[in-house]
């Protein structure tokens, strides 16, 4: 059989649509440097209908040699030869792994072989250069150089001459150069489906837009192609599209030739592009195909989550994903979210004691992330214990790069209800509870000096430390005072600080009671009104007030 119309069958899949599964779609990864997909998928297809053995075992040699495994190389290439003797390029082949070896006497004799096999053809010529190129690029300079320049005698439009050039710019690092070349190659043969990834490839990080329009420009000519599809995706995440990643993605995994670590990728996208439902019922069919696919439990997990007519499910997923991390943490590692979410979902379960074990985990696994500490402390809360809490959260500020207004009033409550939890069994304890509780305080209120809150937590505090019952009716009222010009001061949703409004009016309106201010009791249970107008019983005990 002449060597074209080999040539001609061998990539005739090229045509086909994604149900034929042969050489064709591990030599489009291989061409475009992808060597371990490549692999995989020419091994994966070597046995189907309509592969071609000899042109499957001359990419898996250039494959091995690659990887200078030179004596399996040269068994595919040998085995090539023996699946048909006319197919020039396994001869090629056999004269790269010569030169390897350093005998480029053998080389010569092996590439003459080849070329005896084909005439004129310029992706041999180009083939026999890149042997020379990877043995040695300097040695054998003059020999690729020759090689070329027969490839364009032979057909000057040949594609494999400007992807080769393209690489040859790539590896000096002239990434113009380089897509020059490949944007060559691919206008002198559309189908050259290498020159669009390579090409791709170079602007994916610094230009995605332009990478995802170069890979739509390279489907549009090769609709079924598994490599396209899995680049295009690719690039979108780049780019940080989700949704559009998701939706190639999800066109990618139903092609046979796609890999199945890409649909733990799949997993993930649909889940960070929020697409939920879709997202678990995928993760979902993974684990029925699959019940050791612990990322595809993860991603059911995280998705259901996000579902709220699953809520009442969450707590047996939980229980499955942690048990399967125990059982193996090393090969099932957990991310952030993972130890998050399952902390939460013990907490809705009132099982708050396996919740802070998750963070305590967390935080020993991933020590640099302060949320966990923040989230062991409202943790911690859900028990009561709010000295825990006050320490959590102490950890939580020391990670923090700018802890702000909000995180120091949550420790100062925290340490000031830690201070409550010791006044009776241990009043020193408490004490130094009280003073980090006053020291937060001060650094909220350094902050933002026109807030309400320090003060009101600073007169919680001289309540505490109140001896006797007279003590507590005047301790607060400097504090609470200044709290109350501040409230009145306050342009924020009143509703906001409701509970906090009732606490000191209604103290201040006791104390004016107390010092037989009438008018002034009336006016500070009036404002506490305002924040709770339906307390009937309240607004009676203030309109039978009299005053002298």
């Amino acid at each position: 059989m002449k060597f074209k119309t080999l040539l001609a069958v061998a990539f005739a899949t090229a045509a086909m649509g994604v149900s034929a599964q042969t050489h064709k779609e591990g030599v489009e990864y291989y061409k475009a440097d992808q060597l371990e997909n490549a692999k995989e998928l020419l091994l994966r297809n070597l046995n189907n209908p309509g592969t071609d053995k000899s042109i499957s075992n001359y990419y898996l040699g250039l494959i091995s040699v690659a990887e200078n495994k030179l004596d399996e190389a040269k068994k595919y290439f040998n085995t090539g030869v023996e699946a048909n003797p006319d197919f020039a390029y396994n001869y090629i082949g056999l004269g790269a792994v010569a030169l390897k070896n350093g005998n480029e006497n053998e080389a010569k004799e092996q590439f003459k072989l080849g070329e005896k096999k084909v005439k004129k053809d310029p992706a041999a010529e180009i083939a026999i250069a890149r042997a020379y190129y990877e043995a040695d690029p300097v040695l054998y300079a003059k020999e690729i150089e020759k090689r070329v320049a027969k490839a364009r005698k032979n057909n000057m439009q040949a594609p494999e001459i400007y992807v080769f050039e393209g690489d040859q710019e790539k590896d000096k690092k002239n990434w113009g150069g380089a897509a020059g070349k490949y944007e060559m190659a691919k206008g002198y043969d559309p189908n050259a489906t290498e020159a669009y990834v390579k090409y791709a490839n170079l602007y994916t990080m610094v230009n995605p837009e332009y990478a995802v329009k170069m890979l739509q420009e390279l489907l549009k000519v090769n609709p079924s192609s598994a490599l396209g599809q899995r680049e295009l995706a690719n690039a979108y995440y780049n780019k940080k599209d989700y949704a559009n990643a998701a939706k190639e993605y999800g066109d990618y995994v139903k092609n046979p030739n796609h890999f199945k670590q890409d649909e733990d990728r799949y997993a993930f996208l649909l889940f960070y592009s929020q697409d939920f439902q879709k997202g678990y019922d995928y993760a979902t069919q993974l684990l029925a195909a699959n019940p050791g696919n612990f990322t595809a439990r993860r991603y059911q997990f995280m998705n259901a989550a996000n579902i709220p007519s699953m809520q009442d499910q969450l707590v047996p997923m939980a229980e499955a994903l942690l048990a399967a991390h125990n059982a193996n943490p090393a090969a099932n590692k957990f991310a952030a979210i993972d130890f998050t979410l399952i902390a939460e979902e013990f907490v809705k379960a009132k099982r708050v004691d396996e919740a802070i074990e998750v963070l305590n985990e967390a935080i020993k696994e991933m020590p640099e992330n302060p949320s966990f500490e923040k989230q062991l402390a409202m943790t911690y809360v859900e028990n009561n214990k709010f000295a825990a809490a006050s320490d959590a959260f102490e950890k939580f500020l020391a990670k923090s790069e700018e802890p702000g207004y909000n995180d120091f009033i949550q420790q100062a409550i925290f340490s000031f209800y830690a201070g409550v939890e010791n006044k009776a069994t241990d009043p020193a304890k408490a004490e130094e509870f009280f003073k980090k509780t006053e020291d937060y305080v001060g650094k909220a209120e350094a902050q933002l000096p026109d807030n309400y809150k320090p003060k009101k937590i600073r007169g919680d505090i001289a309540l505490q430390r109140a001896a006797n019952e007279d003590e507590v009716k005047t301790a607060a009222f400097p504090m609470y005072s200044q709290a109350a010009e501040l409230l009145e001061k306050s342009t924020t949703d009143k509703s906001r600080y409701k509970t906090d409004a009732k606490t000191i009016y209604n103290y201040l309106g006791n104390y004016y009671l107390d010092h037989k201010d009438v008018a002034k009791a009336k006016e500070n249970f009036n404002k506490y009104l305002e924040f709770d107008p339906n307390n009937e019983d309240y607004r009676k005990f203030v309109d039978g007030l009299k005053e002298d």
